[in-house]
């Protein structure tokens, strides 16, 4: 297959059979090009880049859209949405409630994430939710917990944070059959080092947060984790700190904690923090300085998403704990911590770009190609690329979903909220 970069000349080329094509302004992995052509075969983009380069095709059906043409979104961490939360789901007919809430809005890969509970309610979530990844419709799962600290444990059950334990993290690897990516650890948990080579060997990426250590603890968990990764072979380079300044000890001029430390080494490229855009959990402004601050490729966009993504304001439940929705945001009925967002990917990505002033592409990537890449597949699903997964979100001016393309097929349109 010639490369987008390369001019083709029609007369000497094979010419490709697509299903779809799609002409439009297109966020590729370049920057933002108008004028792109977007050729869909089966579940796999066939082209995708300036029109006046592209092999000679015929298409099925063609489609001018006069928005945005995305790559389909990555969510790295979400617990839930549409009323239905993978921490409490009782079957995985039931998460998959939450799935389509997510995919319907232009989420095409999501990583379902837990929250502490006991060993065995994990493994047993675990196992259930591994067979959904087996069979394509989650991308990978994410532990929140157990091994995180009380005094910043935000919307999590206490009765189960416990002290690092690496033959359980290894238990919880194996239940899930390759399918944990991602788990949060404190860096102060007892036996941090021996938690992250487990984590490291079994698969899985070291996320640090829900932390109450300062910035030499950090320093050190940053380092290890990547170490360990390198060393193992893991499906990242780097490890990544969840939702960062959220669930962490503040800054302090006296006392930096763990959120500056985090920072400093994602602008040194050692390690991807995920930031939670929604104009709840951060300012505009604090999300405006980790894009500038942070080197290419170590940001990546999240939701954080509980039951109540899309859904009315109201009573909810994020595993043991209650939660009450006023104004969409989601609080602890006990405490008033915030517990998850309710916005959904794209809805980040706007605020990113809209109300934050993201680069466009820099946001579309944070919330694509760097997830992806986290999650050591990048080769299937995360841009716009010859040879990816058919997965592409339509959005009009105000990056708001017209339509979702999910391995070629249409997945559902989306209402504007």
């Amino acid at each position: 297959m010639p490369s987008t970069d390369v001019p083709v000349d029609p007369q000497h080329a094979e010419t490709l059979h697509a299903d779809l094509a799609v002409r439009g302004t297109a966020v590729l992995a370049r920057g933002v090009l108008p004028g792109a052509l977007l050729l869909l075969g089966g579940d796999r983009i066939l082209w995708a880049g300036p029109e006046e380069q592209a092999p000679a095709h015929r298409a099925e059906r063609t489609l001018e859209h006069p928005g945005l043409i995305l790559p389909g979104l990555v969510d790295l961490h979400c617990h839930g949405g549409g009323g239905a939360s993978f921490p409490d789901c009782a079957d995985a007919q039931e998460a998959m409630v939450a799935v389509r809430e997510h995919r319907r809005h232009g989420t095409t890969s999501l990583v379902a994430s837990l929250v502490t509970a006991s060993a065995e309610e994990l493994g047993r979530r675990v196992g259930m939710l591994a067979g959904l990844v087996e069979d394509g419709e989650v991308e990978a799962i994410h532990l929140e917990g157990p091994f995180i600290s009380e005094a910043r444990k935000g919307a999590q059950n206490p009765a189960h944070i416990t002290g690092g334990d690496a033959a359980l993290v290894g238990e919880l690897c194996a239940a899930g059959r390759g399918a944990v990516a991602t788990m949060t650890m404190a860096p102060e948990t007892a036996s941090a080092t021996a938690v992250i080579d487990a984590l490291a060997a079994g698969g899985a990426v070291p996320s640090l947060g829900h932390t109450d250590c300062d910035s030499a603890q950090m320093d050190a968990a940053i380092i290890g984790s990547r170490d360990a990764l390198r060393r193992h072979h893991g499906r990242s380079a780097l490890p990544t700190a969840t939702h960062l300044f959220n669930g962490m000890r503040p800054i302090h001029h006296r006392d930096p904690g763990p959120a500056l430390a985090a920072l400093d080494a994602a602008g040194r490229g050692d390690i991807v923090v995920e930031v939670i855009a929604d104009g709840v959990h951060l300012a505009a402004e604090t999300v405006a300085h980790v894009f500038s601050l942070a080197a290419d490729g170590c940001v990546v966009l999240i939701t954080d998403a509980m039951a109540a993504a899309g859904m009315a304001d109201g009573s909810y439940r994020l595993g043991a704990l209650d939660v009450d929705v006023q104004d969409g945001v989601a609080t602890l009925s006990d405490g008033g911590s915030i517990a998850g967002g309710t916005a959904h990917l794209i809805d980040v990505v706007r605020f990113a770009v809209r109300e934050a002033g993201v680069d466009l592409a820099v946001a579309v990537r944070a919330a694509t190609a760097v997830p992806a890449r986290v999650l050591g597949r990048e080769d299937e699903i995360g841009a716009l690329r010859e040879g990816l997964a058919a997965d592409v979100l339509l959005v009009d001016s105000e990056l708001r979903p017209v339509q979702v393309i999910r391995r070629g097929e249409l997945v559902g349109t989306a209402q504007a909220d």
